[in-house]
């Protein structure tokens, strides 16, 4: 059994001036205003849409993002609509075959860590703690998964053994409006840590990629 921490990639999302400028071009034909514009333009235009609630205007540009977590995010993440979403599937996905090195992996919990205590090897963990306990149970879980598919059973079949812990990939596209809203929701003092884990630094990294659309929005870091 693998354990890895979760991670994210920008599988694409064009340059942050030219979604600016093209933002523009696609406002501007409401007011017939496109004389109006000049290379400095774009971020002024784009303030006033969202300060006056006109978010239907940046629905005309897309942002794909590739997550690796584990089932329990994807199972909150899928809830977003307006989303086109492709996941690792637990039914045609054999994690017995060396594809998978013969077995699972798993995403570590950020609330629970492995504390090494003086006087014991390094790597040992106290199966007494929290983290010994879900690292047993998923181990547990392995096996079971592993025995049944020796003893015949198909991967929609065991599956049904698996974890919420389970990693997997799940590639979401949706149109910057909607990406405001899961960022707004999923970055908050009320999102699960696993899921502020992987948006609270994509938040940050698209912050940074495109200027404006996304400036309103402060994650919670506690």
């Amino acid at each position: 059994m693998k354990i890895i921490k979760p991670s994210y990639t920008i599988e694409k999302l064009d340059d942050g001036d030219e979604i600016l400028a093209f933002i523009e071009r696609c406002g501007r034909t409401c007011y017939k205003s496109e004389d109006a514009i000049t290379p400095d333009t774009a971020k002024g235009f784009v303030k006033m849409l969202l300060k006056r609630g006109h978010h239907s205007v940046i629905e005309h540009v897309h942002m794909t993002v590739r997550f690796i977590c584990d089932r329990g995010v994807t199972h909150e993440l899928v809830r977003h609509r307006l989303v086109a979403y492709s996941q690792e599937s637990t039914r045609y996905c054999n994690y017995s075959k060396g594809q998978f090195d013969g077995g699972i992996t798993v995403i570590k919990p950020c609330f629970w860590g492995n504390v090494h205590k003086p006087g014991t090897r390094e790597g040992w963990v106290d199966p007494n703690t929290p983290y010994g306990m879900w690292m047993h149970t998923c181990q547990i879980a392995e096996r079971s998964y592993l025995e049944l598919m020796d003893e015949g059973a198909s991967p929609q079949e065991a599956r049904s053994v698996l974890p919420n812990s389970l990693k997997t990939e799940i590639v979401a596209t949706a149109n910057l409006r909607e990406w405001r809203h899961i960022f707004t929701l999923r970055t908050a003092k009320a999102a699960h840590p696993q899921m502020r884990e992987v948006m609270v630094p994509l938040l940050k990294e698209v912050q940074g990629r495109v200027p404006v659309l996304f400036d309103d929005i402060e994650p919670y870091e506690g």
